[in-house]
Order: structure tokens, then sequence, then C-alpha cells
């Protein structure tokens, strides 16, 4: 493990400045940076690696870690929004598809579920991708593909289209996540990236909350001869398409590409992060089938695959579920269908937080 001293040579009593203590300090934990000098803590890790920096680097790291963080996470976090609104969309269509299109609970729950093999088969190659070919053009793709494969959605007229229609759908969104994980490993340092992945995946509650309503909203319109839950369709695959074409412009693959960062800041971002992965080289390299059958990938695997049972049976028949058991109406049902989801968002953004600051 690297120990970074900070060794301020600029400052005559070679104490921490107050203000750079919270980035100072994640190094030197033992280290009480208001009472101790340098020189001290020198002392108490002398048999630790270490390199010098001045306060003007720290300084530095500090700017482009929180210019990286505002000017990708919010965008991310729109783009994981419109994936989760086109994802799920389908628990509120229902409602009116049910009846237009004859399906019974089996129909729904096997175009559901016939999503995530589309879903299942492509992640891995699209994770991949992202770190061979590039993540910007990736997330463009899935994004442009995935929305017109949304819009298409409204058109289907029979059981055999709509499972057509959601196979397509996961084959497109499957790149999407595994492939902003991989890039946010190319600009956050591995303190920072437990909370920059909870603030990313808080636009999974974010996309609920919002997204019945919306729903509700769209289900009592008759425009053009269409029906509400085809408009849903429409509308809500266009700003996937938007954003994918925005993610061209808007996302660069590597912080040297950033100009919005000062060379400073991008010489900065990139010598931690190669810092970061040199002092992992040691660790053993796998092939990708040797890690999917790693002990540690299949207890993840089989954790987030019971999760995610639960959780996606519950997503997409809440809105069902609800209306049977209370008789109320669609728009009723999509403003109280959302409001578990306010817990879902409070525990992601607290379990992230806890992650980096616990290291785990």
């Amino acid at each position: 493990m690297s120990w970074i001293l900070p060794v301020f040579l600029d400052r005559v009593d070679g104490r921490v400045p107050s203000n750079v203590l919270g980035i100072a300090t994640w190094a030197i934990q033992d280290s009480n940076c208001e009472r101790d000098a340098p020189r001290v803590i020198l002392r108490r890790w002398a048999l630790r690696p270490f390199r010098v920096m001045t306060s003007q680097q720290i300084d530095t790291g500090a700017t482009a870690r929180t210019r990286i963080a505002w000017r990708l996470l919010p965008f991310l976090f729109l783009l994981y929004i419109a994936n989760y609104l086109d994802r799920t969309n389908i628990a509120y269509a229902t409602l009116g598809m049910k009846g237009e299109l004859g399906l019974s609970d089996s129909i729904f729950g096997t175009a559901s579920g016939i999503f995530f093999i589309g879903y299942f088969a492509l992640q891995v190659p699209g994770a991949l991708l992202v770190e061979r070919w590039s993540a910007r053009r990736l997330l463009a793709l899935t994004l442009i593909t995935w929305g017109a494969l949304t819009g298409l959605t409204a058109f289907v007229r029979t059981p055999v289209q709509l499972y057509g229609a959601r196979f397509l759908l996961g084959a497109a969104e499957a790149g999407f996540f595994p492939g902003v994980i991989v890039y946010l490993s190319h600009w956050f340092l591995d303190r920072d990236r437990g909370k920059a992945v909870a603030r990313f995946m808080a636009a999974i509650p974010i996309g609920f909350i919002i997204g019945g309503p919306i729903a509700g909203s769209l289900l009592q319109v008759q425009w053009l001869g269409l029906t509400g839950w085809r408009w849903l369709f429409l509308l809500e695959g266009a700003p996937a398409i938007l954003f994918g074409m925005a993610t061209l412009f808007f996302l660069p693959d590597w912080p040297r590409e950033a100009r919005w960062l000062t060379r400073e800041e991008s010489d900065w971002i990139s010598t931690n992060l190669a810092q970061e992965r040199q002092a992992k080289a040691h660790l053993e390299r796998l092939s990708v089938w040797q890690a999917l059958r790693h002990p540690s990938v299949l207890i993840l695997t089989a954790g987030l695959f019971f999760t995610y049972s639960g959780g996606y049976a519950f997503w997409f028949f809440e809105p069902t579920m609800l209306q049977r058991l209370t008789g109320w109406s669609v728009q009723r049902v999509s403003w109280m269908g959302p409001i578990v989801f306010g817990a879902g968002l409070a525990g992601m953004l607290v379990f992230g937080w806890s992650s980096d600051r616990m290291r785990e």
C-alpha cells in the first residue's frame, strides 16, 4: 500500500493547513494533523513508503476531484434515470396494455423477465468495450439504441411482439451500467469511488419516484388516435436518444481529454490513478473466465441474483398489486406507489458514504 505523507515544503512550520485536513489525513488516520508536524508523522511511519507533496499539489488534487464530480456525476445521474424509466415503464404501461392487448399476468411476467436474457448475455462484453474501445461511444450507442427500441414498443400488438421488444431492449441496455462503473474508475480514485457510485445509483429510486407520476399522467391521454400507454413508451424513449447524442460531446473518455480540467489537474488525477493501478499490479491477474468463476464473484452474483429477483418482482408488479388491493385509480396509484423508494434513496447515499469512510 502506498502512503501519502503531506509534507508541505512551502510552509515554515510544516503543519497541515486546516482547509486540506480531510484530504491529507486519509492515509495517516492514526496521526493528529492538527497537533503533529510532518516530521513527527514521518517518524511514526518511518517504515512506510511515502512521497512528498506540497500544499499546492494537495489543492490541485482537491480542485480536480471536485470538478470531476460536479461535471460527470449529474450527467451520468440523468442518463441512469432515463435508463430506469425505459426499463420499468412497463410496470405502469401494463395498467392500460392488459385491457387493450388482452395480456394475462403470466404474459406480462414473461415480457418483464425476458428483458434480462438479453441483458445478461451482453453485460460483460459491454464492460470490456469501455476499456478497449471507448466509453463515450459505447454509452452513446446504448442510449440511442434503447431509446429507439422503447419508442418502437409503443406499436406492439401481440404478446410475441412484446417479448421481442423487451428482449432487444435488455440487450441494448446491457452495456450501460457496467460501462459506467468501469468509466468511473477512469476518473475517481479508490477513496472517492464508493460515493461516486452511490450518487450515480441514487438515480434508481429517483427514477421510480418521478416515473410513477409521469406515467400516471401519460396514461390518461388519447392523442392522435393512440392510447396513453403507447404515448408513455414514445415519450419516455425520446430522452434516451437525445442524451445519447449529447454523450458524444459531453463525456470525454479520459482525464487528459477533458478540456474543462487544467493541465495541472489533468496530470494530477491521471498520475494518481496510474499509481493506484501500479500498486495493484502485484495482484494475481485473471482471465475473464477465471474471474467469473472466482468464489468472491460467485458469492456476490448469488446475492445479487436473489436481491434482484425479489426487487424486480416488486418493482414490476407493485402498480398492479396496489390497484387490485386498494381499488385506486391509475392516477392515484402512480403517485402513491413510488413513496417507498424514498427510503431506498436515503439508504443508498448513507451506505455509499460509509463504504468510503470505512474503506470497505
